[in-house]
């Protein structure tokens, strides 16, 4: 079943077309990558998902983003439960200052939970599902800043868990890690499947072939083909497409 139903987007920033004419349906509890070259408009679809766009000065969009079947650019759309809604793991780790649980139990916190057993849960399940606990289980009141690179995204993702989003968007999220935080995170978005609609932004091909059910492959603003990946990535449909992963340009 369709989460997401993108129909005729068009977005804007000033007069610059970023993303021309996108039409795209993601399935509930999948893993669908976005790949193709810097500035074809793969983290400007992520950020209108979210409505981050609304931060940019000139941004203007057209067309309708549907998730559960209401469209999120409504007038009467509260922003921050969408947000809620759906997460985001951004680029940069990004942990507050503060230790590694209050950083967990902010966003709860935010929306209201303030039972210190509510809390307590809550920050052992997300960190759970983010493979972190076994890790950081004896040092909750330490800062996140002490934790390495690997473990302060694992951290993000935790964060973003714990206000029970149903979508998680990633904007590639292990380009500033090591080969062994890389496989950590990617056996996570596998297992984090099981419960959650998950979309990621990537300029790493075999990322993108290793973890996702569906790639879409932008360029220019446009989504040139969106596939079942192993259908993309053996047998794409369009020649630019397949100029892209065989490394023709990019």
């Amino acid at each position: 079943m369709a989460i997401v139903d993108i129909r005729n987007l068009n977005v804007y920033y000033s007069e610059f077309h970023a993303l021309r004419n996108v039409n795209m349906c993601i399935e509930e509890k999948s893993i669908t990558a976005f790949i193709g070259p810097s500035g074809c408009g793969k983290s400007t679809l992520l950020r209108t998902l979210n409505r981050m766009n609304d931060m940019i000065k000139g941004v203007r969009i057209e067309g309708t983003v549907a998730i559960g079947g209401m469209n999120i650019y409504d007038k009467g759309i509260n922003v921050e439960t969408l947000r809620k809604n759906v997460g985001m793991v951004f680029q940069q780790p990004n942990p507050f200052p503060k230790s590694i649980y209050d950083n967990v139990a902010y966003g709860p916190r935010i929306h209201g939970i303030t039972s210190k057993k509510d809390l307590d849960e809550i920050v052992e399940k997300s960190l759970r599902q983010a493979a972190l606990w076994d890790e950081v289980k004896d040092c909750l009141k330490k800062s996140a800043y002490g934790l390495s690179g690997g473990q302060q995204q694992r951290l993000c993702i935790a964060r973003a868990l714990a206000v029970n989003p149903q979508i998680l968007l990633m904007d590639e999220p292990t380009s500033a890690l090591d080969p062994i935080s890389t496989l950590k995170i990617e056996e996570l978005v596998q297992e984090l499947k099981k419960r959650y609609t998950i979309m990621i932004v990537t300029h790493n091909m075999q990322q993108a072939a290793r973890v996702s059910d569906r790639t879409a492959f932008f360029l220019n603003g446009e989504v040139v083909e969106f596939a079942d990946t192993i259908k993309l990535f053996s047998n794409p449909d369009d020649q630019r497409t397949e100029d892209y992963i065989t490394g023709r340009f990019g």
